[in-house]
């Protein structure tokens, strides 16, 4: 049986829970492409810690982690189960890499989670375990710790990075619908798929000097969106591939992309 692949999918604003775009109908069609894996784990741009940190709870609180927005995005709940067994052996592949961690049984689900696996499994049926991500590593070490759970994409888990390849608020236009990216974002995203496709390591993690449009894409005071890429990135690394599944463009430059890594011919 072929292995699932590791993904990173960008989660826009929290609108792609509900809203009817291009993007949106993307995501609902992503679940059925993918076999059914038997649980979720998601590295997310919307929980930060300095030592790695894992939900191991059996039972989910739903986040609303974001402000004005319409009132029913507030009324969703994502009631998808925990998994503490699968945290646990998550905890275990992190120390075997020499990498610190703990358990959070009190961690909810933000929206960096449930907005994106509200279109993909609607039915909230599937065990999930959220990851914090640590925008204060090096673009190497995201990827290393994302690598030592490689192999749980052999027992059928799904690997996420949840996050946004192009994400400057400061520079949104939230008037603008016409799908038409500002020259420097569609700079920096060709330059990132290039990359990836290529499987270029070392450009990656040099990416903050080397990309045009770098410094634009990803501010200094937003690196935690794009690290959930590189997490992703390295869970794939035992079947090092990429490739670009979906990109559009909201308000100028917030890029929705999904790339799938380690996808078998």
């Amino acid at each position: 049986m072929s292995l699932l692949p590791s993904l990173f999918i960008a989660h826009g604003s929290p609108m792609v829970a509900v809203e009817d775009s291009v993007y949106g109908r993307f995501l609902d069609t992503l679940g059925s492409r993918l076999r059914r894996p038997r649980a979720v784990v998601v590295f997310t741009a919307h929980w930060l810690s300095g030592a790695q940190a894992v939900s191991a709870s059996p039972n989910y609180e739903t986040i609303h982690d974001f402000g004005g927005f319409p009132d029913e995005l507030y009324q969703i709940q994502y009631p998808a189960p925990g998994e503490p067994a699968l945290a646990g052996t998550i905890r275990s592949r992190l120390a075997e890499a020499g990498v610190p961690c703990h358990l959070d049984a009190r961690r909810g689900l933000d929206h960096g989670v449930w907005t994106i696996l509200r279109r993909l499994y609607p039915d909230a049926s599937i065990p999930v375990v959220a990851m914090s991500v640590n925008p204060r590593l090096t673009p190497a070490g995201q990827f290393a710790i994302g690598q030592a759970l490689a192999p749980l994409r052999a027992d059928d888990v799904l690997i996420i990075g949840s996050g946004a390849t192009v994400h400057n608020l400061a520079a949104l236009d939230w008037a603008r619908q016409d799908g038409v990216p500002d020259e420097w974002a569609l700079a920096f995203e060709t330059w990132l798929e290039s990359r990836l496709v290529a499987w270029d390591l070392e450009a990656l993690f040099d990416y903050r000097r080397l990309a045009p449009g770098a410094h634009q894409a990803v501010p200094a005071w937003g690196t935690e969106h794009f690290a959930p890429l590189l997490y992703a990135m390295g869970a794939a690394a035992d079947t090092p591939s990429a490739a670009l599944w979906h990109r559009d463009f909201q308000f100028g430059n917030l890029c929705n992309s999904v790339y799938a890594f380690g996808v078998e011919a």
